[in-house]
């Protein structure tokens, strides 16, 4: 099914008083009383549901919810930071689980007025944070013995993954570029996916003293010296050429930009700190270090 259009504001709001005409269902525990169709939000949260084997409760996802394959057969309710009331609402959910952050805020009040459940997935982006993940995920389903399970094999990976660095003396300084629209850097500091992913690889991200993914100035991008420039791979062919970055006046001049040194990664693979972050850790790793890593 394709993606789910947003309908007019008059229909919308009857679908909104029918929905608000309905007995409340609570999930104030945590776990949804009807776990038969519910609405995934954000791309980790609906990998979580296949590791759990519980694919067949989700009716619908979002768009950033691309792995595996099969969830693309699901509705689209649009993009997690920009959902529409109407759109999730039309696949008449008995639950929505969404991952923090998920918006805007305004979407999420109307939705939470609503009689359908909702439940957000904590995301931090760090070893821990995954398994929190999983264990609110499965709990919110009914399988907290199948996510304890998950979680444990998924400990174990990230515990081999984080340790193929450990004897690294020098750690790589990696500049995240989000994008390079109209010439400008748009990076990654701290508290952002792109720093986990880059500390659990064993890296360093060669920029500090802010949080979030900010506009960065071509000096303090040259200061940062990174060796190495991270990006995702749009995998479309319209993304920023290697040409554009390292012709970029702020890159040139870098380590990264003298040794021309880009790594691409899938960006829901790289970012989605959720059941394939280990193996994501692995390949960024082998990425920066080469034959480095142990193992």
């Amino acid at each position: 099914m394709g993606r789910i259009h947003a309908v007019s504001r008059a229909s919308w709001a009857c679908a909104f008083i029918v929905a608000l005409g309905a007995v409340a269902a609570s999930a104030d525990d945590g776990v949804f009383a009807d776990p038969s169709r519910i609405a995934a939000v954000g791309g980790s949260v609906t990998e979580i549901v296949y590791a759990l084997g519980q694919e067949d409760k989700l009716v619908a996802r979002d768009s950033t919810s691309l792995y595996p394959a099969a969830a693309l057969s699901l509705p689209d309710v649009g993009y997690m930071r920009q959902l529409s009331p109407e759109g999730v609402l039309s696949v008449n959910p008995t639950g929505i689980l969404a991952a923090e952050g998920s918006g805007p805020r305004e979407a999420i009040d109307v939705l939470a007025k609503a009689s359908i459940p909702f439940i957000t997935v904590p995301d931090s982006f760090d070893h821990a944070g995954i398994l929190e993940k999983i264990r609110v995920v499965g709990k919110a389903l009914g399988v907290e013995k199948e996510a304890t399970r998950l979680a444990a094999s998924v400990d174990a990976e990230l515990v081999a993954a984080e340790a193929l660095t450990k004897g690294i003396p020098e750690k790589k300084r990696v500049l995240f570029i989000l994008s390079l629209q109209g010439g400008k850097i748009l990076a990654a500091g701290s508290d952002t996916a792109a720093s986990g992913i880059i500390d659990l690889a064993g890296a360093a991200n060669a920029v500090e003293g802010y949080s979030g993914y900010k506009q960065l100035s071509d000096e303090a991008a040259i200061l940062a010296r990174p060796d190495i420039v991270l990006m995702m791979d749009r995998g479309d062919g319209e993304g920023v050429s290697e040409e554009e970055v390292f012709a970029h006046p702020a890159i040139a001049p870098t380590p990264a930009g003298q040794a021309r040194k880009l790594i691409r990664m899938d960006g829901g693979y790289l970012l989605g700190f959720g059941p394939r972050t280990a193996a994501a850790i692995r390949d960024l790793a082998t990425a920066l270090y080469g034959d480095q890593v142990k193992g």
